[in-house]
């Protein structure tokens, strides 16, 4: 049996089955296991997706009938080592499985997810409080332990911004935001796992928070608090080993960041922030087609932390070009994070303040 686990500072488990007699808790251990790398790589992607938007205009509206679109181009990477051990229970000359299964092989290989996303905004000033926008993202994906790759486009995504106070110099400014998030990429749960990867997470959310500044020139300081809520999902039918998922319960989740922007010029600036994500268990219903019963596979909460350094270069009088760097602190973060926002400049289109 072909046993396959992360090396993490944790023990090791090394699930152990019979050649003779099938393990019916080893097969949903594993099924189990299979469906929490898969809400991992949701909540990552989640979480570079905060970091990222953490710097846009949350912190400034458009005047009226103003509309601004952005291009934005994000690079994750996640490598980790996967350990292949193959075990060989000891069967006597009944069949029988006598004593401890003896580890025939090792092998340790390393493993990387390279992910790259290029996003188009636009938002447009409904009223000088009030703006409206939406992001498409077009994803590329790539995975070497199994030589896997995916093209399309990802999770459509709207958001309305409200600020219910004018910005006053020297007092703190507040926005409030809510975002629903369209199902439109490749579902994590609707593919084949062994031939092609997701480019969505496969559900609708729901997020809203508020996100406050304050100048201290020549230091802006920034931060912002939201929930998300993820929609159930039902009537599913992949194949996980030997059951087949039905329906997903995504646990909410909490985030939240804080950082700071320090102009070094009229054409350079520096920021650097930091975003957690607190993400509540997740529930899996299960269909066991060896027993023909449904079963419910439960994933720990889950807690994601990020930090992004950000240079601002003044490329025109009208254009700042923002570079992104950042790395996961956490298990469950990209090792490497790049990122490159551009505002562009459409003949016909009224540029946003600040650009």
């Amino acid at each position: 049996m072909l046993i396959r686990t992360k090396l993490i500072s944790i023990p090791l488990l090394l699930i152990l089955s019979s050649t003779v007699v099938a393990d019916e808790a080893a097969d949903m251990d594993k099924a189990r296991d299979a469906l929490t790398k898969q809400d991992n790589d949701a909540d990552t992607e989640k979480a570079l997706e905060q970091v990222f938007e953490a710097a846009e205009k949350n912190y400034s509206m458009l005047k009226r009938g103003g509309i601004s679109v952005n291009y934005n181009f994000d690079y994750s990477y996640y490598g980790d080592q996967r350990i292949d051990l193959t075990v060989t229970p000891n069967v006597d000359s009944e069949g029988q499985v006598t004593g401890d299964s003896t580890i025939s092989s090792a092998n340790v290989s390393p493993v990387a997810s390279h992910t790259m996303t290029n996003s188009f905004s636009l938002d447009y000033g409904l009223l000088d409080n009030i703006t409206i926008g939406g992001r498409l993202p077009l994803v590329a994906k790539f995975e070497t332990e199994d030589e896997l790759t995916a093209y399309g486009v990802g999770d459509l995504s709207g958001t309305v911004r409200w600020q219910p106070f004018e910005y006053v110099p020297g007092k703190i400014s507040q926005t409030y935001f809510a975002s629903l998030r369209l199902p439109t990429g490749d579902s994590p749960y609707e593919i084949d796992e062994t031939k092609s990867l997701p480019t969505g997470s496969g559900t609708w959310g729901l997020s809203g928070g508020v996100s406050a500044s304050k100048v201290l020139d020549p230091v802006v300081l920034f931060g912002s608090l939201s929930y998300g809520y993820t929609l159930p999902l039902t009537g599913l039918n992949q194949r996980r080993g030997s059951s087949i998922l039905r329906e997903v319960h995504s646990g909410s989740s909490l985030s939240f960041s804080m950082g700071f922007a320090y102009s070094l010029s009229y054409d350079v600036s520096l920021s650097a922030s930091f975003q957690g994500s607190f993400n509540d268990q997740s529930r899996f219903e299960l269909y066991d087609t060896a027993t023909g019963s449904t079963v419910s596979s439960v994933s720990g909460s889950q807690m994601s932390g990020i930090m992004n350094f950000a240079l601002g270069v003044r490329v025109s009088p009208k254009t700042i070009a923002n570079v992104n760097v950042g790395f996961g602190m956490t298990e469950l973060s990209p090792d490497i994070l790049l990122g490159l926002s551009l505002p562009i400049d459409v003949e016909g289109l009224k540029p946003s303040a600040g650009n």
